[in-house]
């Protein structure tokens, strides 16, 4: 974050970060907001059993993670669960099928850059496991475990631990 130093108004390097959300600058009266992003992350389940991604990139390359990702700009959080779910793994969600869940807060850190975001978990049922075809840039596998099976030291992000910890004793 403290990367950026130049107002992006007045061009001096006098840009500063308060350690939370905003830049803003000593000499002219510019603020920069840097607030919190909203994300989705889709509990596939079939009976007792979740579909788990592995993650293919950084942050977290190699950890389990749930389907799921940013919220676009004018879309619904309903909306990105369907779009990526189609993205990464090509799968046809019906909107109204999906179960909102919870919601945690969470820090995803890329590129030098802590973005806060506000994870919210839906789930998503299905009568039968499937095959997945895989985004493989973002995707390396897919695997599918019981709750019970699930080891918290092998997710990805601190929000989803958090998650699984409540939805496993449940």
């Amino acid at each position: 974050m403290n990367d950026l130093k130049f107002c992006p108004k007045c061009g001096n390097q006098t840009l500063q970060w308060d350690g939370e959300k905003k830049w803003s600058c000593s000499e002219c009266d510019y603020v920069l907001y840097h607030n919190v992003a909203g994300a989705v992350a889709v509990l596939v389940k079939c009976g007792n059993e979740i579909l788990l991604t592995r993650r293919n990139q950084e942050p977290k390359k190699g950890k389990l993670d749930l389907a799921g990702g940013f919220v676009d700009p004018k879309e619904s959080a309903e909306e990105t669960c369907v779009r990526e779910l189609y993205e990464e793994m090509k799968i046809e969600v019906e909107i109204s099928r999906l179960k909102y869940l919870a919601s945690l807060p969470n820090i995803y850190e890329y590129k030098n850059i802590t973005y806060n975001t506000l994870d919210l978990f839906y789930e998503y049922e299905v009568a039968e496991k499937f095959d997945v075809n895989l985004e493989i840039s973002e995707i390396s596998e897919t695997v599918w475990l019981r709750k019970e099976e699930i080891k918290l030291e092998d997710i990805a992000f601190d929000s989803q631990r958090i998650f699984f910890e409540k939805y496993k004793k449940q």
